[in-house]
């Protein structure tokens, strides 16, 4: 194949990538009932007049399956910390004993598994989307070449394995949604 065609693979992939990327972060924020530190990572809190993330101003640990505690680093900022959850919007209620702050996970009932289970498989289904982009513009620039003198083989074998690499990331995504649900629906 050309050189312009392996370059607009690559960026194809590296673009996939990224897809991939996003689909695991949101995925992290969606909670399975089980306490984990990075449900807290887009909590961001007042720190002296400018917006600070958690994670900076405090560490964030799991103490059992069902609690998570924030120790600052400042105790005059526990305040500012259960305020900034709160707002999060989360649907967590921190509570401040003065020296942490402890966040009880509820357990999850059955309907809002389902609902978790359909919010995961819409962000798979927009990364999917984002990876059927990629393979648009991928052939239309291998179409492009065509049109510029490329030959009928090469266009064609780089169409095939533009829908090699778009196979392996979409069962990557896939993968992901079925772990993501195996894990929200265990009790």
């Amino acid at each position: 194949m050309t050189e312009e065609i392996n370059i607009a693979l690559e960026e194809a992939k590296d673009q996939m990538s990224q897809a991939i990327s996003h689909l695991t972060t949101e995925l992290q924020k969606i909670r399975a009932g089980k306490a984990n530190p990075s449900m807290l990572d887009s909590v961001t809190v007042d720190y002296y007049g400018s917006p600070t993330a958690l994670a900076q101003v405090a560490n964030v640990n799991t103490l059992d399956a069902r609690t998570i505690t924030v120790q600052p680093w400042e105790k005059s900022m526990l305040d500012e910390i259960a305020k900034g959850i709160i707002n999060s919007n989360l649907g967590l209620n921190p509570q401040n004993n003065g020296e942490v702050i402890i966040i009880n996970i509820p357990v999850l009932t059955e309907e809002r598994r389902k609902d978790l289970v359909k919010k995961a498989k819409a962000e798979g289904e927009t990364a999917k989307v984002s990876i059927r982009n990629q393979r648009k513009e991928a052939n239309d620039f291998i179409k492009g070449l065509k049109e510029e003198g490329l030959s009928e083989d090469f266009a064609k074998r780089g169409e095939e394995e533009v829908q090699k690499i778009v196979d392996v990331y979409t069962k990557k995504i896939d993968e992901l949604i079925a772990l993501k649900e195996k894990d929200i629906m265990t009790v």
